[in-house]
């Protein structure tokens, strides 16, 4: 099976182990990035950047470029290290699928998975933050390969369960971190709007680097739905009756003024929106988070 194929959530739902699920998207992500547009960055991310006007040519990697034909320098080791931090919503809506493969919480869990992967092979620190109502787990950021299988450890035992408070949790997390540091926030958002926004505000003016993946069900994104059809609250078990057909127009125009609102506001303070849902490869997240590394040096 071509390597490019485990970045489809239908085909990485077959692999049991979350360790070589993060590692099957991470190398067909980097497999991929070869015959791509973004190619240079398997390179770039790790420890390297293009060479500009300005630097020493005594600093280009002649091994480099002779692989890529391209001139890159080493970073320093001060310039290259971020921590970062992957922050899961644990909330029982993020156990919703409807005809996919993988929930919502399992999608977050593998992409957060593939990014440790990933900063732990560029030797950069990274820790995870979980939370429901109130924070449950916290790992400070380590570079160390034992790092990965920590964290890897404790999303595959959480579960998404009950209800969440998204907003006062960011606020927390703003307080507990003392350094800034590159946060990753997995969400299906479903909460109200304003303190979310002004959370994420309080994490960029502490200097904090922020891609918000705001991760929803396929059928949450198309609403595949007709008839009359029964739905129901996950986090408050409230049920309401209605007939699809007649509210399709007026829900998809909702969800794209929410999805633009948190875009708009994201882009106005400087963070990254990741619009996603889980029919998506999860290579469109990743050149994101490379993007955004990218955009620091």
């Amino acid at each position: 099976m071509p390597a490019e194929q485990f970045l489809k959530p239908e085909v990485i739902r077959r692999v049991a182990r979350l360790d070589l699920r993060a590692r099957f998207i991470v190398e067909g992500f980097l497999t991929g990035l070869h015959a791509s547009p973004f190619h240079g960055f398997s390179v770039e991310f790790s420890e390297h950047r293009r060479y500009s006007q300005g630097d020493d040519p005594k600093d280009i990697d002649w091994l480099v470029y002779a692989k890529t034909d391209r001139y890159y320098i080493k970073k320093y080791q001060a310039e290259t290290n971020i921590s970062g931090y992957l922050l899961m919503d644990l909330s029982a809506s993020m156990g919703y699928t409807y005809r996919q493969e993988l929930t919502k919480f399992d999608y977050g869990v593998c992409l957060a998975a593939a990014l440790a992967y990933l900063m732990v092979h560029q030797q950069d620190p990274v820790g995870l933050i979980t939370f429901g109502e109130k924070l449950q787990s916290s790992l400070p950021p380590k570079s160390k390969r034992t790092q990965l299988g920590t964290i890897l450890g404790v999303l595959a035992k959480a579960q998404p369960a009950g209800q969440t408070d998204l907003a006062g949790n960011l606020k927390r997390i703003a307080a507990m971190i003392r350094h800034k540091g590159l946060l990753m926030i997995f969400s299906d958002l479903l909460c109200e709007t304003e303190p979310v926004i002004q959370a994420l505000h309080l994490l960029r003016h502490a200097g904090h680097d922020v891609i918000l993946f705001h991760i929803l069900d396929e059928a949450e994104v198309t609403f595949p739905f007709d008839g009359l059809v029964k739905f129901e609250d996950p986090e408050s078990t409230d049920t309401l009756t209605l007939d699809a057909a007649g509210m399709k127009i007026d829900y998809l125009e909702t969800l794209k003024q929410l999805r633009d609102e948190y875009r708009r506001e994201c882009r106005a303070m400087g963070a990254d929106y990741v619009a996603l849902d889980t029919s998506l490869p999860f290579d469109r997240a990743l050149v994101e988070y490379l993007s955004q590394r990218q955009a620091r040096f």
